[in-house]
């Protein structure tokens, strides 16, 4: 190995290092007013959702070191915006109905869960019938 690219390794190692002192938070606030639903509908969701769509993200050891955990952060961070199961009760019923169809269209459309995430945690996505509760659910059938 040639005296630049020892350097090259070193510097390398040395900004991988150097980005572990940017700390993102990784918090789960208190559950508000978490989902009601049949026991099928929230295992399905718990499964497949609440990981970024509610307060009760498992942080796993990824989520830890730079600069994945800047993307995890981020993205949770926006999914709760978008979506969160544990403020689901103080949303009003027209926005639980609502948020209830499009939990349903971006699963049956292949955008929920995203595909990265998926692969990571293979099994997330729901099965046919597991896709008819959740019809009837966002159907406004507990």
């Amino acid at each position: 190995m040639t005296p630049l690219n020892r350097r090259a390794i070193w510097a390398l190692a040395g900004a991988f290092l150097a980005m572990q002192l940017v700390t993102v938070p990784h918090t789960n606030p208190p559950i508000v007013s978490d989902l009601v639903a049949g026991a099928n509908v929230t295992a399905i969701l718990r499964r497949s959702c609440y990981d970024c769509h509610s307060n009760e993200t498992r942080w796993r050891m990824y989520a830890y070191i730079a600069p994945i955990s800047w993307l995890v952060a981020s993205d949770v961070g926006h999914a709760r915006t978008q979506l969160n199961f544990s403020k689901w009760g103080q949303y009003p019923k027209e926005k639980r109905q609502t948020k209830a169809r499009e939990v349903l269209d971006e699963i049956a459309s292949g955008d929920m869960p995203p595909k990265s995430y998926s692969l990571v945690h293979p099994g997330l996505r729901p099965t046919t019938g597991e896709m008819e509760l959740l019809k009837r659910w966002a159907d406004g059938d507990p």
